[in-house]
């Protein structure tokens, strides 16, 4: 079954000014309904009258399948101090690419788990799963390595591992 969303223009319409609003257990309510019965005074609750908690993830019917196969990237725990990220590099092939995209991961003391490269007639697409060192900043990351490469030459992309899996969960 096709999961149900709560959004703010649903809370603004079935909502009254500081009661309560049923929600079933397995509806999922979006930032912004969260932030509109917030500002309406409005409390989310279950069936039960207990507060309204986000149901698990649908993780679809290869969740299992995913979970095996792809070991090396255990779902996020929230107290988990290191941060995992997935990096895309794409471009005309040359000496020194891979070079330039792993000394960056070195200077800022990432630790790459596992990498990925095709090469098709000159082009190549590599992508790498890097674990950071606690405290690291993820934005000076994705700056420093999204700058590489250049117009004619290659083009890398950053994304934190939470933002990865959650795009690639349907």
């Amino acid at each position: 079954m096709a999961r149900r969303y709560l959004t703010a223009d649903d809370v603004r319409r079935l909502a009254q000014p500081g009661g309560q609003l049923v929600v079933d257990a397995d509806v999922l309510a979006t930032p912004h309904a969260l932030a509109a019965a917030e500002e309406l005074g409005v409390r989310l609750v279950t069936h039960t009258g207990g507060p309204y908690a986000e149901p698990a993830p649908d993780r679809g019917p290869d969740a299992e399948r995913a979970r095996r196969s792809l070991p090396n990237l255990p779902e996020p725990e929230d107290d988990d101090p290191a941060t995992s990220v997935v990096i895309t590099a794409v471009g005309r092939n040359r000496p020194g690419v891979l070079a330039e995209i792993t000394g960056a991961l070195a200077h800022s003391g990432g630790s790459v788990h596992d990498i990925s490269q095709k090469m098709i007639e000159g082009y190549f697409h590599m992508v790498l799963t890097v674990e950071l060192p606690p405290g690291s900043r993820f934005g000076e990351l994705k700056r420093c390595l999204e700058c590489l490469g250049g117009v004619d030459d290659y083009v890398v992309r950053v994304m934190h591992e939470r933002v990865f899996r959650f795009m690639h969960r349907i």
